[in-house]
């Protein structure tokens, strides 16, 4: 077989492996002048952007109290509800309006021989 030939038909067998593998679900859109969409589409963004021994840790500060956030909640585009754990590693959850929430977002390299934590993203449904 001449090496053109080979070359061709190892060229289609990659484009019907690539086209007939199973879909990922899509991280949402965000939608324009929503808050609460662009935020999970920020961090859905940057979690799929992640190589596989990294993972993000993203925090939410209120005074002196600090939360590791493990999952994001939308109940409503408007409000965001964080569940995750504190400095005492008490689990906690924080309901805040998305339109003042902040939260600081670091990528870090998870720690040698284990899984790398993934954050929870659930939007609203429709």
């Amino acid at each position: 077989m001449p090496l053109g030939e080979l070359t061709k038909q190892l060229a289609q067998q990659a484009l019907l492996s690539a086209t007939s593998a199973p879909a990922k679900e899509p991280a949402p859109a965000p939608q324009p002048d929503n808050a609460g969409a662009a935020i999970l589409g920020q961090v859905a963004g940057m979690q799929k952007a992640l190589k596989e021994d990294e993972e993000l840790v993203i925090f939410f500060q209120h005074g002196a109290t600090r939360l590791r956030v493990l999952e994001i909640y939308f109940p409503t585009w408007r409000v965001a509800v964080l569940g995750g754990a504190d400095q005492e590693r008490a689990m906690a959850r924080v309901i805040s309006p998305v339109d003042s929430l902040q939260l600081l977002v670091r990528v870090v390299k998870a720690q040698p021989g284990a899984k790398p934590v993934r954050i929870k993203l659930v939007a609203p449904k429709t």
